[in-house]
């Protein structure tokens, strides 16, 4: 079986090169830098494990790319699927089933606006690893496993078959959910990332710095906490009016395993794949400025936290605090690309 993927960032190294080390199929990649990268892929996982996989294909074209892959997989951030389904659309075999690494960033939306309604379409609920890119193109780090994964499969009858093949490729159970909504609305990063975003940074002013860059989730706050919790509960507020069965999309707090922000926050401190991570910052002359620029802005606000800000607002539900972060985030992201000229 043929495998793509489509993205050459941190989960698409690391899905990449393990899958291709099982030895069970042909992987490829289409990336707009295949010079970089080696058709030898290292993965550096826990317990001093190396996976070493094979590529056998690494394309900047698409044609080149998707034309004869059974599973296409795209492994990007939201700003880059609407013209990734663009560049691909044409060279998919019919029969190709076409999905995303993660959903919350409106992959469903767009590949059902614009792919052929007979594609098989598939998407996670969250990332299957946590990953870090080592060397680009040639090593990267599993940082962490999930226990199981959950997907949604549209234009198919037989949605088993291609849960089956990916729970294989990934060497973790899937269970199916019953609508796209399920994986399309999320209260992983484009709540919890917003969260702790505003909690550091919401009085910062032009001209402000700070003296160090504070560790992003072991020093997370109970405010922190609080405003996850609050957004979480305006988010299934929403998901009471979806075609979503009810438990399919557990609250913040069952997720973590915790009752209150205070076990929250702690709990968050203590997850140990999240170590080390520091919060996006850039040095400037004097100390530290917040980077607007990061991914932690500029994917998860406008491509994962404004889907259910959106939905919020086209089914009147309340949300306040999604809205109070929203616009506060959208308002940083601008005044930057502003600056920028």
């Amino acid at each position: 079986m043929k495998i793509c993927i489509c993205g050459g960032g941190n989960i698409g190294h690391v899905v990449a090169g393990f899958v291709a080390a099982q030895n069970k199929y042909e992987v490829c990649i289409f990336t707009q830098r295949p010079e970089q990268w080696s058709n030898d892929l290292v993965i550096d996982a826990p317990n001093e494990t190396t996976y070493s996989g094979h590529l056998n294909g690494i394309y900047s074209d698409a044609k080149q790319a998707v034309s004869d892959a059974d599973i296409v997989l795209l492994c990007l951030p939201g700003y880059a699927i609407r013209n990734t389904l663009l560049k691909i659309k044409d060279d998919l075999k019919p029969n190709a089933a076409v999905g995303s690494v993660v959903s919350s960033t409106g992959f469903f939306f767009q590949a059902m606006e614009l792919l052929s309604s007979k594609q098989v379409l598939f998407g996670f609920q969250r990332v299957p690893f946590i990953s870090r890119v080592i060397e680009y193109g040639h090593r990267a780090r599993l940082m962490g496993y999930k226990d199981c994964l959950h997907m949604a499969v549209e234009h198919t009858e037989h949605p088993e078959q291609i849960r089956d093949v990916l729970a294989d490729m990934l060497q973790t159970p899937i269970q199916l959910l019953d609508s796209y909504y399920e994986v399309s609305i999320s209260n992983s990063n484009p709540l919890l990332h917003p969260s702790r975003l505003y909690s550091l940074w919401k009085d910062w002013i032009e001209g402000d710095s700070y003296s160090r860059i504070p560790l992003f989730y072991e020093e997370w706050t109970e405010e922190a906490a609080q405003l996850y919790i609050d957004m979480d509960n305006e988010m299934h507020d929403l998901l009471r009016l979806l075609p979503v069965k009810d438990g399919s999309i557990p609250t913040v707090l069952q997720y973590y395993e915790s009752t209150d922000a205070v076990s929250l926050a702690s709990k968050l401190r203590s997850i140990e794949a999240f170590k080390g991570i520091k919060a996006p910052m850039i040095e400037v002359e004097g100390g530290f400025i917040p980077d607007f620029n990061s991914r932690y802005f500029t994917w998860d606000f406008p491509y994962g936290l404004s889907i259910v800000r959106e939905l919020t607002h086209k089914y009147n539900v309340p949300s306040p605090t999604i809205d109070r972060i929203y616009d506060w985030g959208m308002k940083m992201i601008n005044k930057q690309n502003e600056a920028r000229g």
